[in-house]
């Protein structure tokens, strides 16, 4: 049994025309998410070593790398989309296989999320009722696996 706040959402039970809060924050973060990567394409250059990108918008480097050449999870990622954005995807999968997952996947939602929007629709209920909650699962054994894959990078197995 399904707990209620899992449950799709009864297309019926909101007012016509009426958008959930969710709606528009997932329409805020699509947005947001497609002129990010219009920021990476136009104001980033990825970082020669494979990680490192995020150092351009004023964050910290990584501290795993920086000390202990270890890769967190997310090593690679801002570089990888910053390559896909300047549409070199070789050179993005081969740095972060999951940061170009993202780079492709974070556009195609954003704009079909403004897609929805512009037809009448509420995001947060179209996204409950094709039930991409069973997601996560297969995103979360990628990202595990793209990790795997960028320790073997750094460590030099391959």
């Amino acid at each position: 049994m399904v707990p209620p706040e899992f449950e799709a959402p009864d297309p019926e039970a909101a007012p016509a025309g009426r958008r959930s809060s969710e709606h528009w924050t997932l329409l805020a973060f699509s947005i947001a998410g497609l002129l990010a990567m219009l920021g990476f394409a136009f104001f980033l250059e990825p970082d020669g070593r494979g990680y490192g990108t995020h150092e351009q918008l004023g964050l910290r480097p990584c501290f795993p790398q920086e000390y202990w050449n270890f890769p967190c999870p997310g090593c690679g990622v801002t570089t990888a989309v910053t390559h896909a954005a300047h549409l070199q995807w070789w050179s993005a999968l081969q740095t972060q296989p999951f940061g170009l997952l993202l780079a492709l996947l974070g556009p195609a939602f954003g704009l079909w999320a403004i897609f929805q929007h512009l037809r009448g629709r509420d995001i947060w209920m179209e996204v409950a009722i094709r039930g991409w909650e069973k997601l996560w699962m297969p995103a979360l054994i990628a990202l595990l696996l793209a990790w795997l894959y960028k320790i073997a990078l750094v460590r030099s197995w391959f």
